[in-house]
């Protein structure tokens, strides 16, 4: 499967407790739950959703993004019910270079159980094999232990910290970058 291949329909992917798949428009009350929940976006700099309706139209936005080209969107649901706990994505895709950077996030429910490390292992083995992808970028805020541990786990290089690169509630908060390059990715990172 090439890139362009992977814009006409994603894979879902199934691990030992999730099914990975792609978003659906259905799937808007489930992530407003994340989305709407400040726990879950703040690690990341971002304000939680006021209502339904902002999520339903991110939902969209985001469907818009895939037909457009510009970003690709998973869910993440727990094998015995169909229900969406987390999403990751890829966005920032550079053609040209072969690279992509890879987002996510979880409602903190279901935090401290290596629900996105099992998560994330196919989606970025995707990147790589199915999609070509020579080069898959992160970049979690510097005070995201959390995130910051992940990327660790699965291979992912520290390649520097951008200083205070994110406005958020009035003060300037440090980004860091990773990145994994084709044949880093280890392979007992789902474990």
């Amino acid at each position: 499967m090439t890139l362009e291949e992977a814009f006409k329909g994603l894979p879902t992917f199934a691990t030992d407790r999730l099914r990975v798949r792609p978003l659906r428009e259905s799937d808007a009350e489930a992530i407003f739950a994340i989305k709407g929940n400040p726990l879950a976006t703040e690690p990341y700099g971002a304000e939680p959703h006021g209502s339904l309706h902002e999520t339903e139209r991110w939902v969209k936005d985001r469907l818009t993004d895939y037909q457009i080209r510009d970003s690709m969107l998973w869910v993440l649901s727990p094998k015995e019910k169909d229900e969406a706990i987390g999403s990751c994505c890829y966005w920032h895709f550079d053609v040209e270079s072969k690279s992509a950077e890879v987002g996510y996030e979880l409602h903190p429910e279901y935090w401290h159980q290596g629900l996105m490390l099992e998560a994330l292992a196919p989606v970025l083995a995707f990147g790589f094999g199915g999609i070509g992808l020579h080069r898959i970028e992160a970049c979690p805020l510097a005070e995201n232990k959390s995130s910051n541990n992940l990327l660790h786990k699965l291979g992912f290089e520290f390649e520097g910290t951008l200083r205070q690169r994110v406005l958020f509630r009035g003060r300037f908060i440090d980004l860091h970058y990773y990145s994994l390059l084709l044949g880093e990715l280890r392979p007992n990172s789902t474990a």
